[in-house]
């Protein structure tokens, strides 16, 4: 699997970390279920979905990468400031 890093161009998924589901939103307030459910229920969704991975071998950027969790094709790949709100 080849991940593009919007700064190093195309390199091999083994220089990245995968980091987490990137569309967990952090709680705004100090509800404890609500941090339970923040730090500790994940999903694990199929199809498309953004995920959070870290250039570690490279630039060490944070990179969103939209990909298909079944085939594993990636679609796009951006920086977290430019993710876009579905």
């Amino acid at each position: 699997m080849r991940i593009r890093c919007p700064y190093c161009g195309p390199r091999d998924h083994s220089e990245f970390s995968y980091e987490g589901d990137a569309t967990i939103k952090r709680p705004q307030n100090e509800d404890a279920k609500a941090w339970h459910d923040y730090v500790y229920l994940r999903a694990n969704p199929r199809g498309r979905h953004k995920e959070l991975w870290s250039h570690v071998a490279g630039c060490r950027a944070w990179v969103v990468v939209e990909r298909n969790t079944l085939t594993h094709e990636i679609y796009e790949s951006y920086l977290p400031g430019d993710m876009k709100d579905d």
